[in-house]
């Protein structure tokens, strides 16, 4: 859909927006057609087996879904109740498995822990959809995990329920620094800002938490130029900056 957009722009190929956009379609029907489980509340399967059976676990990989688009609005909700559960949600972030899995394992790589950029693409899709005190749970939570790391947030935490440690237990072999982890604060602060690029400027939305108070940002570069953004709450404004 993206793509579609700069064959319309830039790349001056409408025909190649029109291929792109009728791909797109039918991609979304084909997955929520195969992906969608309506038995335990609805969720989406994380694959399909070599026989086309959904693989039925419950995984993180649903926010990712929110992210990119994908999901219809009528199961949005029944989504992001799945990662916001109990079962998903630590305390300190959503896992990458939920509890109710057998296979459920706090310190297991891909098998209940929590990774910092796999949240902030979720907390990117829940303010897609509207859901901005969900949202800004998953960035207050890592926010302040990121206190107990020096403020490197690592590749991945375990999965512990917070309210039984009340501190975030290291994944023992999480890479510190790493890329995507240290990419993540910004995607949580686009997400508490809902910043955007449109039309040649920058545009937001913000429902900055209480916890984090105000956020405000000078020579944010974008289209060639240096912004100053700032909020409060759900007011803030974005102009031009002096700074170069």
């Amino acid at each position: 859909m993206r793509l579609a957009e700069l064959a319309d722009g830039p790349l001056a190929d409408p025909g190649l927006a029109q291929w792109l956009r009728a791909d797109a379609a039918a991609l979304y029907e084909r997955f929520n057609r195969d992906f969608w489980i309506p038995e335990r509340g609805g969720y989406y399967a994380v694959g399909l087996d070599g026989d086309k059976n959904r693989v039925d676990s419950k995984t993180s990989n649903m926010g990712h879904l929110l992210w990119s688009g994908i999901v219809p609005p009528d199961r949005a909700e029944a989504v992001v109740r799945q990662l916001m559960s109990d079962d998903m949600f630590s305390g300190w972030g959503i896992r990458t498995l939920s509890r109710e899995e057998r296979l459920y394992n706090a310190l297991g790589y891909h098998l209940g822990t929590v990774w910092p950029h796999d949240n902030s693409l979720a907390a990117l899709g829940l303010v897609r959809y509207g859901y901005r005190q969900d949202a800004n749970r998953i960035c207050v939570a890592l926010i302040e995990a990121a206190e107990q790391f020096g403020y490197r947030l690592p590749e991945a935490m375990s999965g512990f329920d917070r309210e039984r440690l009340l501190f975030a237990v290291p994944y023992p072999t999480a890479c510190s620094p790493q890329a995507w982890a240290a990419g993540a604060p910004l995607a949580l602060i686009r997400a508490m800002l809902d910043l955007h690029p449109v039309d040649g400027r920058l545009s937001i939305n913000p429902d900055i938490p209480p916890e984090i108070g105000r956020i405000a940002s000078e020579r944010v570069r974008a289209f060639g130029q240096c912004w100053k953004i700032e909020a409060v709450g759900r007011s803030g404004y974005v102009r031009l900056s002096d700074g170069g």
